[in-house]
């Protein structure tokens, strides 16, 4: 009689601009789904960055735990590959237990990272980064931005020209290599995620709904204790400064030009709707640029029922195989 290969196991990406609802929607299937949460968020992988980052509240947790939540502290530095392994050990062992990793988030460069792997560019050089930020302070990021596009065209594209930390990655890999960033990732083989995937999309039939959300949220934020938040991380954190990543999460790098006195308060609020609007327009634009992904409307009144019936029908169609 022939062998017959155990299939992949299966794992749920839940994706979507912030604002979207994701974390509510995650919540709630897993109170009746044989699932365990992990995040996908650059920003909730910082400890004490509670109420900017929109971090699930205690209670929320404790009836849905949610894992890569309050890592690392924000002197420190996170990056895609650390969250790649670590959202592989993490899927492994909630395998183990029987259930189903429904990671939930963002950041679609971790999505990436974890399904496609990672390319093999080289580390960060701080001689090359320190010579790129005094060229910056001459002439701007969106000269920067310029410059990349003169000989990274394809990742220029992707990237806004106020996009600092990138812009900056970018150019300091091809001085580094000679090669741009987009001609390392084609030539790289990439390592795919050994899982059965099933992804689901969060997007807005109104984009202008989702904007009011944003706006909403932001004020909710300030009015919530964002500035002393961020207050009490400086003191804490004496050596935090802005160009630290953590420092660059939206919501908390206007907060920190409003202490230093540069902006008041109206250019405060905004100019964090009008960064968290851009981060939302960044996210959808990943998710359009993504394939095999099945689309949610996050303001319909069935959402739930949707993805849960989207769902159910793949674990049932994966025992069914």
């Amino acid at each position: 009689m022939s062998s017959i290969s155990n299939p992949l196991p299966l794992a749920i990406f839940l994706m979507g601009p912030t604002a979207s609802g994701k974390t509510g929607l995650a919540v709630e299937l897993v109170q009746s789904l044989p699932l365990e949460i992990i995040s996908v968020d650059s920003a909730l992988v910082y400890r004490d960055m509670n109420i900017g980052t929109a971090k699930p509240e205690p209670e929320i947790l404790q009836r849905a735990p949610h894992h890569l939540i309050d890592v690392i502290d924000p002197l420190q530095a996170y990056s895609a590959a650390q969250f790649r392994a670590d959202a592989l050990c993490l899927m492994a062992e909630i395998t183990a237990r029987g259930k189903v990793p429904l990671l939930v988030g963002g950041t679609m460069l971790y999505f990436r990272a974890l399904q496609q792997g990672l390319s093999g560019l080289p580390e960060a050089d701080a001689g090359i980064r320190a010579a790129l930020d005094k060229e910056a302070e001459q002439i701007g990021w969106p000269a920067m931005h310029a410059k990349l596009a003169a000989i990274d065209p394809e990742t220029a594209a992707r990237l806004q020209p106020a996009d600092s930390q990138r812009i900056q990655r970018a150019l300091e890999v091809y001085r580094l290599t000679g090669q741009t960033m987009a001609a390392l990732h084609q030539q790289q083989s990439l390592e795919t995620l050994p899982y059965q995937l099933l992804k689901i999309a969060l997007q807005p039939s109104e984009r202008a709904v989702l904007h009011a959300r944003i706006a909403e949220r932001f004020i909710a934020m300030m009015q919530g204790g964002l500035l002393e938040e961020v207050q009490g991380l400086l003191k804490k954190y004496p050596d935090l400064h802005p160009d630290m990543t953590s420092m660059r999460c939206v919501g908390y790098r206007q907060t920190l030009e409003y202490i230093a006195g540069n902006i008041d308060a109206d250019e405060w609020r905004e100019q964090g709707i009008a960064a968290t609007r851009q981060l939302a327009k960044r996210q959808l634009t990943w998710l359009r640029g993504m394939d095999d992904t099945m689309m949610l409307d996050c303001l319909s009144e069935s959402l739930y029922a949707q993805a849960g019936r989207m769902i159910e029908e793949f674990l049932i169609a994966s025992k069914a195989s």
